[in-house]
């Protein structure tokens, strides 16, 4: 092995370190601001997993919205995507991913391995947009059908009420994610598509897709 190669291997395992510590930190102290939400239980696992961290304080914040520094993080740490068999020609930074990233940011790494992991987000996009029911939903969707290989799915399209407000390209996601139970729509059959997130809504459609594919043997945990 060469020292460059020495160098960027021992980078990512030292990056991977910190990660997993931080997590371990993270998932030690319970959250003081979630015993009012229906998914209490849910963020709870999660939590206890290390997929989901808090804003500070010991506080989740679950009526916040969720942005995409957030987002991509959300998947890197549910789905476990890293950097272990990637060796680098050169250190990776955010930016060479993401135009408007920070490569000091928190969520630095975490943009640098869901893009090696093929996480397909715009790479012009804001780290603190506020997300959208659909956009996450479609995200979500397709990185785990594409993560764990997913069959393809003969599905008949549900009666979704607004599907005039779904954008056509999300819409596939959306189906196919009513299928797995990752969402649900409402007692009218609302899906809501264009309203912002709250980061209790996005641990709750994590959960759910992890439950699925724990259902059908693809995960652990």
């Amino acid at each position: 092995m060469t020292l460059k190669k020495k160098i960027l291997t021992a980078s990512s395992a030292a990056i991977l370190s910190l990660t997993l510590a931080f997590n371990a930190v993270a998932a030690s102290v319970p959250f003081t601001d979630i015993s009012d939400i229906a998914s209490k239980d849910k963020i709870i696992s999660l939590q206890e997993r290390g997929y989901v961290s808090g804003t500070g304080n010991n506080r989740f914040s679950p009526a916040s919205r969720i942005n995409t520094a957030q987002t991509i993080q959300l998947l890197v740490k549910a789905f476990d995507l890293n950097l272990q068999l990637v060796r680098f020609a050169k250190e990776p930074k955010a930016t060479d991913y993401f135009t408007k990233a920070h490569n000091d940011a928190w969520y630095a790494n975490a943009l640098i391995t869901a893009s090696v992991n093929g996480v397909e987000i715009d790479k012009e996009i804001d780290m603190s947009k506020d997300w959208t029911r659909e956009e996450f939903t479609n995200i979500l969707i397709s990185t785990m059908e594409k993560h764990f290989n997913l069959p393809m799915l003969k599905i008949k399209p549900v009666d979704i009420k607004d599907t005039d407000q779904i954008n056509v390209e999300f819409s596939g996601a959306i189906q196919r994610a009513l299928i797995y139970g990752v969402v649900k729509l409402d007692e009218e059959g609302n899906f809501y598509p264009k309203d912002k997130l709250t980061r209790a809504e996005a641990a709750e459609q994590i959960y759910n897709a992890l439950e699925y594919l724990k259902a059908h043997q693809k995960v652990e945990g």
